[in-house]
């Protein structure tokens, strides 16, 4: 059965148990798993010291919020014929390895930001770099982190194609995921580029950080995972388009998100500094529009602590006042509030069953309110 396109009320959403979350997690968490454990056993019949390799990807897997398996799978979902198509475990398995992708994209923002952590633990990079020391190798400890870092994330990658391929998915659904799949991970590669080039100076301005963030994170969080599992089900371009209206809008949103909890979320809920941020000098859209309305004390303020490692809490501490200050956090909070209406909306009128709009908007509901 096909929803109406009638409007939904902002202030209300589905409950997010209609995204089937808690079953969703552990059916991806399993296929990673399952999928982990043939890895530990090759690599460690390679070399056992291949096995610290392994062990944190494993760690990096457990983590997260599994929010992009989530719409893949709900993308397939409201786009599956009434009868046949593809087996629902093949398909887990197939939406699981979008937490490989995310796991490399991490690792290797990590390394050129120069985070210190990430949900909690020291950051891939930092705890190879302690394992060097502790286990007393030659050479320069962080050059060796770094090293490590890098080929960590690589083979997260890696074993996203493989996973992918090995999903049990038909070789026509494989087919037609993989022209979505390639252009994902040619963006986030892409968009990791930008904002390299926007941290040396290189696309100033919001248009600028709106432009990263797209590209960095937003697609490969919410469009692009929609259009898999659409691809998955053989989706026409009716749904396809549809998704592209829910999932860019959405995306940006939640990358906004993600921006204002880096500054001012809570480092107990987030598992990260809220200064790291700060402290690594991440141009995001906050950063951008303080520069807009900030008068010249202000911006004197921002060009000596932006990405000064060696500022303090307090400083960090005016940092965010200033933020405040200019309307920064409001008016980033005020677009975040538009694009997941305009998702909303879409969401709405899309030509998709009911099950599959009432998880999407609770998903979408909750991909922008979170607090880690």
């Amino acid at each position: 059965m096909t929803a109406g396109t009638e409007a939904r009320d902002p202030a209300t959403a589905p409950p997010l148990a209609a995204a089937e979350l808690d079953g969703l997690r552990s059916a991806v968490s399993d296929a990673l798993s399952e999928f982990l454990d043939r890895q530990r056993d090759t690599l460690a019949a390679m070399d056992p010291s291949l096995t610290p390799v392994v062990d944190e990807v494993c760690a990096l897997a457990e983590g997260g919020k599994r929010l992009r398996p989530a719409f893949a799978y709900w993308g397939w979902r409201g786009a599956r014929k009434p009868s046949g198509g593809e087996d629902e475990a093949a398909v887990l398995r197939a939406v699981a390895a979008l937490e490989f992708v995310h796991a490399s994209a991490l690792v290797h923002d990590d390394v050129m930001d120069g985070a210190h952590t990430r949900r909690g633990r020291p950051a891939t990079h930092v705890g190879f770099a302690a394992r060097h020391a502790d286990e007393r190798l030659d050479g320069d400890r962080e050059l060796f982190g770094t090293g490590a870092a890098i080929l960590v994330g690589d083979l997260a990658l890696v074993w996203s194609d493989e996973l992918l391929r090995r999903s049990g998915i038909s070789a026509a659904a494989l087919g037609r995921a993989r022209a979505v799949w390639d252009t994902m991970r040619t963006e986030v590669t892409a968009g990791q580029y930008l904002d390299l080039l926007r941290a040396a100076g290189g696309l100033p301005g919001p248009d600028g950080a709106l432009t990263v963030a797209r590209y960095k994170s937003a697609g490969y969080t919410v469009q692009r995972p929609l259009q898999l599992g659409a691809a998955i089900a053989g989706a026409g371009p009716e749904v396809t388009d549809a998704y592209t209206s829910i999932g860019l809008p959405l995306g940006e949103a939640f990358q906004l998100r993600d921006d204002v909890l880096g500054v001012f979320g809570d480092p107990a809920v987030t598992g990260k500094s809220a200064d790291d941020d700060l402290r690594e000098g991440k141009q995001t859209l906050l950063i951008a529009l303080a520069e807009e309305a900030a008068d010249a004390a202000g911006r004197r303020l921002l060009d000596e602590l932006l990405g000064n490692g060696d500022a303090g809490p307090e400083e960090f501490d005016a940092l965010r006042a200033l933020l405040e200050a200019t309307g920064a956090r409001a008016r980033v909070e005020e677009r975040i509030t538009e694009r997941t209406a305009l998702a909303r909306a879409a969401i709405a009128a899309a030509p998709l069953a009911d099950d599959a709009q009432a998880a999407l908007d609770a998903l979408a509901v909750a991909a922008t309110s979170r607090t880690a």
